[in-house]
């Protein structure tokens, strides 16, 4: 396939500006400067894309209309006719999900002595961890710590991220990195082979270099890691059989789910003394049609259960756009360019061959400034069905870090473009902002317990520790600090207590509130799984 046509005219522009764009510095923006580029052009901002939800516990709040429908839909299930006497399997912890949240939680609940059942929707391990390529953050390099940590990332969430969330980030990072190294996880090395080494780039918005990493596949290397450990340790894992409805005891606490199998669409009652949501993001509802970098499940399941049982949201209608998500080939389309391209040297460029922001902003502002080349510009460059972006100038890394570092470090991504003709050391990648990332979700304390007694909620579907903005690295050392602190928490807790009351109540209500306010429209929610069967292309986005 290649590039044809005009993208080939396009890239002979950017090309003939190579030279001169490599002496270009870039200055960052000021802070007044970025507020009004992200609120011309970035998606958050856009008119009638939001509205107040009408039912539960956050009502009035705005959120995307995507969620609202989702939050406002009527249950999978008919809880008149679910017998919560037919108790099919009794757990002190069940863990919902099965990505590097819901697996860390599940190992320290385990490692406390509690008798543990981990459930995932798909295969264990598919999840949004795998598909994390940048690397996890860790404030271990010289001239870094705690401090600087904390405040990079309160500023990359426009300082509304929960302060004691992001401290327990910052001070549990170096530990988790030990941790993880310990488990086997073969982080790229310092030439003596000692230490995990922060890559010698700057991730956007970060002061100092601390993204750790395996080459371009850091997540799935440690959810690898991650699912044999759980293997190892004997915990018990139910596949291919996603939550559906959280149970309610007489006092509103939480006492279990309801787990539907995927294949005969049969519910089933799981009693458990602590549940811990880790269900991963939103990706797959593809707000506003953007494309997702999201895996296949990433749809708002533990969302949708979680409000209904009672637990409280916030920054929920704060999206992050990844910058760079792929534009070219569409058979690619919306999948993660990581971070670390910019990072190591790549430029962004428009069809004149100019740059136009500093790579090292942060990801809500490069978004913002890459739909701003495109929409308002007019200087994005045409596939030729139609879909916009903008190029990475990606075979500066190898000038700028030398010759074969794209080979040696981007493997992974070199192989995805090489199978349709591209080679990412010679030739540039077309991007666009994909949805990437659910900012907001369930309030939770520095434990992970949520306002609903005995629910835990960790990694994507809580809210809070990044604000309105994530920064790159963040993700992966979210799930683990998170993933260990409900783990334990839940384990200790758990063994001094018995096994609750079991009510579908809530979900009696919400039909009720659904009903009144004749809301629904028919959907029914959870989705489960997304269904692209009579969908329009996702290239028709709003440009």
């Amino acid at each position: 396939m290649g590039y044809e046509g005009a993208l080939r005219e396009s890239v002979l522009r950017l090309e003939s500006t190579r030279e001169k764009r490599f002496e270009q510095d870039i200055p960052i923006l000021t802070l007044s400067e970025k507020e009004d580029l992200i609120k011309h052009y970035h998606p958050d901002y856009r008119a009638n894309v939001k509205r107040e939800v009408q039912v539960g516990v956050n009502k009035g709040m705005v959120m995307a209309n995507e969620v609202c429908d989702q939050l406002e839909a009527m249950s999978l299930i008919d809880p008149d006719q679910i017998n919560l006497k037919d108790v099919k399997i009794s757990k002190e912890i069940l863990v919902i999900g099965g990505g590097g949240g819901g697996a860390t939680a599940a190992l320290f609940a385990h490692q406390r002595g509690a008798d543990v059942l981990l459930t995932t929707k798909l295969r264990f391990g598919d999840s949004n961890t795998i598909m994390a390529e940048g690397g996890i953050n860790a404030c271990v390099s010289p001239g870094d710590s705690p401090v600087r940590y904390f405040i990079d990332t309160m500023g990359g969430g426009a300082f509304e991220n929960i302060p004691s969330l992001v401290y327990a980030l910052a001070l549990d990072s170096p530990r988790i990195l030990r941790w993880l190294e310990e488990l086997g996880v073969p982080f790229d090395k310092e030439p003596d082979g000692t230490v995990p080494k922060a890559t010698f780039r700057l991730g956007g918005g970060h002061s100092r270099p601390r993204v750790h990493s395996v080459g371009d596949y850091t997540g799935m290397a440690i959810m690898q890691i991650l699912r044999d450990e759980v293997y190892n340790q004997n915990i018990e894992i139910l596949e291919f059989s996603p939550v559906v409805e959280l149970i309610l005891g007489d006092r509103g606490e939480c006492t279990g789910a309801i787990l539907m199998n995927l294949e005969t669409r049969q519910p089933f009652v799981v009693r458990a003394k602590k549940v811990i949501l880790a269900t991963g993001g939103l990706g797959r509802l593809h707000l506003q049609r953007f494309p997702t970098t999201n895996h296949y499940g990433a749809t708002a399941d533990g969302l949708v259960v979680g409000y209904r049982a009672g637990a409280t949201l916030a920054f929920i209608d704060s999206v992050q756009f990844h910058p760079t998500g792929t534009a070219y080939p569409e058979q690619l389309l919306g999948l993660l360019v990581s971070e670390g391209l910019r990072g190591r040297g790549g430029h962004l460029v428009n069809n004149d061959g100019e740059r136009f922001i500093n790579e090292l902003e942060t990801r809500d502002t490069v978004s913002a400034a890459i739909i701003r080349e495109v929409a308002a510009r007019n200087k994005g460059v045409i596939t030729p069905t139609g879909m916009k972006g903008i190029w990475l100038d990606t075979p500066l890394i190898d000038r700028v870090k030398g010759e074969g570092t794209i080979r040696k470090f981007l493997k992974h991504l070199h192989h995805r473009f090489e199978q349709y003709g591209i080679d990412i050391a010679r030739e540039p990648i077309l991007i666009y902002p994909a949805q990437h990332y659910q900012n907001g979700g369930f309030l939770t304390d520095e434990n992970g317990r949520s306002n609903v007694e005995n629910l835990y909620v960790v990694g994507e579907v809580a809210g809070g520790v990044h604000g309105r903005n994530r920064l790159g690295g963040n993700s992966l050392i979210d799930i683990f600090v998170f993933g260990r602190r409900a783990g334990t928490d839940a384990a200790e807790r758990s063994k001094a207590m018995d096994y609750g009351s079991l009510s579908l109540d809530h979900v009696r209500r919400h039909h009720q509130e659904i009903s009144d306010k004749k809301l629904g429209r028919g959907l029914r929610a959870p989705m489960l799984l997304p269904d692209y069967r009579y969908e329009k292309a996702l290239t028709e986005i709003h440009q």
